[in-house]
């Protein structure tokens, strides 16, 4: 792919040369607003409480999602397909939210995104076809071939897991402490899970700067876990 390609909203792995800080934010903004909303206005206590502070989360979680399409085509040149899919589930499912009033739909859109991810991508790997690419759309300079096949492998088995702990979470946890843990605890692991890939994207090419095309190499497989599994 092509160094100088335009990068969409990008979660995973070192940030890209273009995009900085407003990728994270088109990625996790509107989550993050879904969360400020439901927490300043929930007004008092019980069941009926939460749930309209969940339908204002909601509607301030479609609108900003809409925002963030037209903030990655502006400004970035084009939408990435995580961010397309994302954003359809987020308006297909708060709109369920909404007219039936049950905020479960907006609990049952992550495990969505999560296994049509993983199944993406593992099912790429096992045609040998790095998916992750694509979903990308991004170039990590030096990263080869193998490398970007065993990064979508180690990603779509973790999104695999991702969607396993989001049910478990929905169904052991009321919603406030569910949108707490999936707001600030999935956001911190995934992060780490993706520093944790550095170190075989290293050794399998990764380039890291301006000028180190050639640069910082090591032997090994091209891999985003720590290890090969």
């Amino acid at each position: 792919m092509d160094n100088q390609t335009r990068h969409p909203s990008n979660p995973i792995g070192p940030t890209p040369r273009k995009g900085g800080l407003l990728p994270f934010l088109i990625d996790f903004g509107p989550l993050l607003i879904f969360f400020l909303v439901y927490k300043l206005s929930q007004d008092g206590d019980g069941a009926f409480a939460a749930t309209a502070a969940a339908i204002r989360g909601t509607l301030a979680f479609m609108v900003a999602i809409a925002v963030a399409l037209a903030v990655s085509k502006w400004k970035l040149g084009r939408v990435s397909p995580m961010l397309w899919m994302s954003a359809v589930l987020v308006l297909g499912f708060g709109a369920l939210t909404i007219y039936l009033n049950d905020p479960k739909f907006i609990q049952i859109k992550p495990t969505l995104i999560y296994a049509g991810f993983a199944a993406i991508l593992l099912g790429g790997w096992l045609r040998r076809r790095a998916m992750l690419k694509y979903l990308l759309e991004a170039a990590y300079d030096g990263l080869d071939d193998a490398g970007w096949l065993k990064l979508s492998r180690n990603w779509g088995l973790f999104f695999a897991s991702l969607a396993i702990a989001n049910e478990a979470m929905r169904a052991f946890m009321d919603f406030d402490l569910w949108l707490t843990v999936k707001v600030w605890g999935v956001t911190a692991v995934t992060f780490l899970f993706a520093m944790a890939q550095l170190p075989l994207m290293l050794r399998h090419g990764l380039a890291l700067g301006d000028g180190a095309g050639d640069g910082v190499t090591e032997p090994g497989a091209e891999a985003p876990t720590k290890q090969d599994a």
